[in-house]
């Protein structure tokens, strides 16, 4: 390894600057990565957040006439290729420096990701020449790096079945396709012909299904954007049905890319970001349904289905995917104590009671009626539709705060009263 270390030469790597000309870059000899995976690689100067790296090599096609779609809410969209060269646009607002991928390879081999990289992901875009460089990439990785799996972040527009068999054969042994919108209206608008787009609702579909026969259970899932314009309901029902095809949801928060068409649209509301964010977990990995929650008129979640019949089979699962999950149960009530879940979340008191006022629809600095601010707070009520009852109090400690993001210790009979 001292070897490699000391014949790498220095990275040809271009960070995104608006006062020199850009330079000519082209897949496959040219990666875009992440500014987080350029930060673990030490290609660039930064921290993150209450972690020191991110797990995935996040990688991306390039080309100068960049990406041929126009989604509305994308930084890589061709609208905005007036204003800016391809390689120095902003991506889920952030750079995404440029790269030699033959130079990345080495680095990681070399060890300098210090071995925090447990998987490789290739993201594609919709231009004419990303299929075959997306197999070209994979091949040179699985050859180079087998140790570091990979995953394909796919663009259905431009794949046909027989595509995604050649990427299982190659070595890619998980495939995600961005749905990002949960309703065929939506998607029109803002990734189809009303965008002056190329993608259509009905071929992601068909991709998704082709992934669940190639791939199998747990080993495909799609991206979804909250906050485009949809309900609650609408996007707990597509969560559902990928789910019943095998898959995992990924979700992301809509926040407004500068530049791009939707610039101008609201971040999405945090109450139904927090709200949305449990129910997926619970339907994803807790045994839930979303025929067993209940919504209001305006299609908002006001009840996670988790009743009394259920609610053993459901906190059976919730412990096994979530750490140190303890249950409290009072007469009929059937309730979650979150203890310390995810260890890569350490949020301290503060933030934890953002969220959950949050949740409730409160303004993030703002104390619950009759509750001053200080030693006690929610559990989460999992309780049988149409039962009132009170919340469970329980001291926030330090360690109760460690929560994922999706766990928030709020009542569900709460939420909008």
């Amino acid at each position: 390894m001292s070897a490699v270390i000391e014949n790498l030469q220095a990275v040809h790597f271009y960070r995104p600057d608006y006062h020199v000309k850009t330079p000519a870059m082209r897949s496959p000899e040219y990666v875009q990565m992440s500014t987080a995976a350029a930060i673990t690689l030490g290609l660039v100067p930064g921290k993150m957040h209450r972690t020191d790296c991110t797990h995935c090599l996040n990688l991306l096609v390039t080309y100068s006439e960049g990406c041929r779609a126009n989604c509305a809410y994308c930084g890589l969209a061709r609208h905005r290729e007036e204003s800016r060269d391809y390689a120095d646009r902003n991506f889920i607002r952030v750079d995404w420096p440029t790269a030699r991928y033959d130079e990345v390879i080495a680095r990681v081999k070399a060890g300098q990701d210090r071995g925090r990289f447990q998987r490789m992901c290739i993201s594609m875009i919709t231009h004419p020449e990303s299929n075959d460089d997306t197999f070209v990439m994979l091949d040179t990785w699985v050859r180079e790096v087998p140790e570091v799996p990979v995953s394909i972040l796919s663009n259905p527009t431009t794949l046909e079945k027989a595509d995604l068999e050649r990427m299982k054969r190659m070595g890619a042994d998980i495939f995600t396709v961005a749905l990002d919108a949960v309703t065929p209206e939506i998607f029109d608008r803002t990734r189809g012909k009303g965008v002056d787009s190329p993608h259509k609702w009905d071929r992601y579909w068909q991709t998704l299904e082709w992934a669940a026969e190639v791939y199998g259970p747990e080993r495909f899932g799609a991206h979804l954007i909250c906050g485009m314009g949809e309900t609650e309901r609408e996007m707990l029902e597509v969560c559902q049905r990928i789910k019943d095809l095998g898959g995992h949801n990924h979700m992301f928060a809509f926040f407004p890319e500068r530049g791009s068409l939707m610039e101008d649209w609201p971040a999405v509301d945090r109450g139904q970001w927090r709200r949305v964010q449990l129910a997926r977990f619970i339907i994803d990995y807790a045994g839930g349904h979303v025929s067993r929650m209940r919504f209001d008129e305006q299609g908002r979640v006001v009840d996670f289905g988790l009743t009394e019949a259920g609610g053993s089979r459901s906190a059976d699962r919730l412990r096994q995917a979530v750490p140190d999950l303890r249950l409290s149960r009072q007469g009929r009530r059937a309730g979650f104590r979150l203890q310390p879940a995810l260890r890569r979340f350490h949020a301290d008191r503060h933030p934890v009671v953002s969220i959950r006022a949050q949740a409730q629809g409160r303004a993030a600095g703002a104390r619950s009626a009759g509750r001053p601010e200080g030693s006690r707070g929610r559990v989460v009520i999992l309780n049988s539709p149409g039962e009132r009852i009170s919340p469970l109090d329980g001291p926030i400690s330090k360690s109760a705060g460690r929560l994922p993001a999706c766990l928030i210790q709020i009542s569900p009979q709460e939420l909008f009263h």
